[in-house]
C-alpha cells in the first residue's frame, strides 16, 4: 500500500547572520517544534556557495529535530544578512532554491525580520546598533524605507564599530592638541596593552592595531566614570542613529502617527547614556513614536514572514511563536561547525 504523501503543515524561518545563523520549525498555528544553531551564513563572508552550504546545514538540522520531512513545509520566510541590493537578489535566491523545498517564500535584510519579531502591529521601524548599525521601515500598507547600512563610508554611525570610530578621533585629537586630553586614551592604550601614546597612534596609523567591537565597552566605561569627551561620543553616536532613524520615518511619512520603533542591538543594553539622546531625538520628532526592545530571537520574524507567504495572518500566531521558541534555545538545539 502506498503511503500519502505528508500534507504541508510546518513554517520554516531562518535568520542568516555574519556570527551565528538560526533556523526555527513551526506548526501553522505557531508552536515552535524544532531550532538549529550554525555559524556564521553570510553570502559576504562566505561566498554564495558557502552561504548556500550553510542554509542546507541549518535547514537539515531544524527540520531533523522537529522531525519533519521537506514535503511538510508550507511556507518559508528568511532574514539575510547581506542581502542590501537588487543585484544581491538571484545569489540568495539560488541559495534558497537549492533547498530543494516546493513551498513559497520571501526573503528580506535581517533587520527587518527584527521589525516583524518586535512590533506587534508588524510595521514599524527596525533600528540595529549592534556591531554596525542599520534601519529599515515598514508601514502599514507595506511600503519599504532604509538607510544604506554602509555605515561610515556613507556617512551613517550609530553601532559599536562607529562608536569606537568616533573615540578613536577624540583620542587623536588629544594626541595633536586639537581636543581636549581625555581617559579614552588610557583605555585605548590598555585595551592594546601599551604604554607609550605615540606608539599607540603609529599602531592605529599604520593599521598594525585593529580595535575590535569590545572596545566598546570600555568607551561606556569610561563615560560612567565621568569623563566629559567619552560621554560625548556615546551621545553623538546614538543622536546620529535617531538622525538616520529619523529619515526612514520621514521616508515613511509616520512622523505624524502612532507606532513602534524597535530597538536591536547590544548598543541599547547599556541604558540611559545611549537611549536617553536616541530617545530624545526621535520623540521631539514623531512624537507618536513607541520604542520596544527586541526581546525574541530575530528568527521569529522569519517565522512570522513564513506564515506571510502560506496566506496565513502572522500577527495571528506571533504571541504563540514567541512563547514555544523559548526551550528551543537550550542545548543540544545547536552545531558549532558554521557555515563552511
Amino acid at each position: 500500500m502506498t503511503r500519502a504523501p505528508a500534507r504541508p503543515q510546518y513554517l520554516l524561518g531562518v535568520d542568516v547572520g555574519n556570527s551565528k545563523t538560526h533556523a526555527l520549525v513551526a506548526t501553522l498555528s505557531g508552536e515552535a517544534v524544532g531550532f538549529a544553531e550554525i555559524g556564521c551564513g553570510s553570502y559576504e563572508v562566505l561566498g554564495p556557495e558557502g552561504y548556500a552550504r550553510a542554509l542546507q546545514e541549518v535547514t537539515a538540522l531544524a527540520m531533523a529535530d522537529a522531525g519533519v520531512s521537506k514535503s511538510e513545509i508550507a511556507g518559508m520566510g528568511f532574514g539575510i544578512a547581506g542581502y542590501d541590493w537588487p543585484s544581491e537578489h538571484a545569489i540568495h535566491a539560488a541559495g534558497i532554491e537549492a533547498l530543494g523545498i516546493a513551498a513559497p517564500y520571501d526573503f528580506v535584510n535581517d533587520v527587518e525580520i527584527g521589525l516583524y519579531a518586535g512590533s506587534e502591529s508588524g510595521w514599524g521601524i527596525a533600528v540595529d546598533a549592534g556591531t554596525g548599525n542599520n534601519v529599515r521601515g515598514r508601514d502599514a500598507a507595506g511600503k519599504v524605507g532604509r538607510i544604506t547600512g554602509n555605515s561610515v563610508r556613507f556617512g551613517e554611525f550609530g553601532g559599536g564599530s562607529e562608536l569606537i570610530w568616533r573615540a578613536m578621533i577624540a583620542v587623536s585629537y588629544a594626541w595633536t592638541g586639537r581636543g581636549p586630553q581625555t581617559a579614552l586614551t588610557q583605555a585605548f592604550l590598555n585595551f592594546f596593552d601599551l604604554t607609550d601614546v605615540d606608539a599607540l597612534m603609529e599602531g592605529l596609523a599604520m593599521g598594525q592595531l585593529q580595535p575590535l567591537p569590545t572596545l566598546a565597552e570600555a568607551v561606556f566605561r569610561v563615560a560612567a566614570g565621568g569623563d566629559a569627551v567619552a560621554q560625548e561620543v556615546i551621545t553623538w553616536n546614538a543622536r546620529e542613529l535617531a538622525e538616520s532613524a529619523k529619515a526612514v520615518i520621514r521616508q515613511l511619512g509616520l512622523q505624524d502617527s502612532s507606532f513602534e520603533v524597535v530597538l536591536i542591538g547590544s548598543l541599547f543594553n547599556a541604558g540611559e547614556a545611549y537611549l536617553a539622546p536616541f530617545r530624545e531625538q526621535i520623540l521631539v520628532f514623531a512624537p507618536g513614536a513607541a520604542l520596544v526592545q527586541l526581546t525574541a530571537p530575530p528568527v521569529v520574524g522569519s517565522v512570522l514572514l513564513a506564515a506571510e507567504s502560506a496566506g496565513i495572518q502572522p500577527k495571528a500566531i506571533r504571541k504563540n511563536v514567541i512563547q514555544s521558541i523559548e526551550p528551543l534555545l537550550r542545548p543540544p538545539h545547536s552545531s558549532s561547525s558554521g557555515g563552511k
